[in-house]
């Protein structure tokens, strides 16, 4: 009894799940929506040309030229020249007014001579410094270009439905088929 039992039970799942399936398959004729496919024929991008501006550093070696700071340096002979600018600068100023006056060109000339050449001496490097060099240096600055670049926006696409060709654009390549829309109303 429990076989005949777990047979019929077997049976009616079996009828159920035959019946809900093709239930679920059946295909309601008042819910289609109008779409069908389409062969596709041809298919032509659609191609637009864009500028991109690109921004990149462009950088190069420069010479920069420095100068170290003059130094003194108390080395006997380099105060020889402005010594003898001093005593050329005395002999000068000596020959200029009298009595006291001449005492006072005289000293004049001597200190005018002695810092003139003392100066000239600096200037010239010959004092102790003012050594030039040379360095490289990286220099960099932001260059922006524009690049142009042809970039695929569409596609045209020509489809043949109830024996005619037809054409849309697409933003995407359709493939072998596309999915169309069809609607039909009677006509009065």
């Amino acid at each position: 009894m429990k076989r005949s039992r777990l047979r019929s039970l077997a049976i009616g799942f079996g009828v159920c799940a035959l019946v809900l399936a093709s239930a679920a398959s059946a295909r309601n004729p008042y819910d289609y929506d109008g779409a069908e496919f389409a062969r596709v024929v041809e298919v032509r991008p659609i191609i637009e040309t864009v500028h991109q501006p690109v921004s990149h550093d462009r950088c190069w070696s420069e010479p920069v030229t420095y100068r170290e700071p003059a130094r003194y340096q108390s080395a006997p002979r380099d105060r020889a020249p402005a010594i003898l600018g001093g005593i050329i600068g005395g002999a000068l100023g000596n020959q200029f007014g009298s009595g006291r006056g001449r005492d006072a060109a005289t000293v004049a000339g001597a200190a005018l001579g002695y810092s003139l050449v003392r100066d000239s001496q600096r200037h010239d490097g010959h004092y102790g410094g003012g050594r030039e060099y040379t360095r490289y240096e990286e220099r960099c600055r932001t260059v922006t270009e524009h690049r142009r670049e042809e970039q695929v926006v569409g596609y045209d696409v020509a489809y043949v439905y109830g024996g005619r060709t037809h054409w849309t654009r697409t933003d995407y390549h359709p493939g072998e088929r596309i999915r169309v829309q069809v609607d039909v109303r009677p006509v009065h």
